[in-house]
């Protein structure tokens, strides 16, 4: 599985939570306790971990305010052959 890093510019989200309902992974979340510059509270990732590098949240974003990075896994080696 490819691995993903999600960078979030907090200050321009609206909090509207379009990103939260496409993740596939559910790593997304409305900061709860916490606002923006805007008086938002925004989104945040819960499992960075667990980020596939979709870019599902980026897509639906109508504020872009996902930078998405994907990674490829390496390929495994072939096995040596005695």
């Amino acid at each position: 599985m490819a691995k993903g890093m999600v960078i979030i510019d907090e200050d321009r989200c609206k909090g509207c939570g379009l990103c939260v309902s496409v993740c596939p992974v559910h790593i997304l979340r409305l900061a709860e306790g916490r606002f923006n510059a805007k008086g938002y509270r925004p989104v945040e990732v819960t499992d960075p971990e667990a980020c596939t590098g979709c870019a599902m949240c980026a897509t639906i974003c109508p504020d872009v305010v996902f930078t998405v990075y994907r990674r490829r896994r390496q390929p495994r080696q072939a096995a040596a052959t005695a």
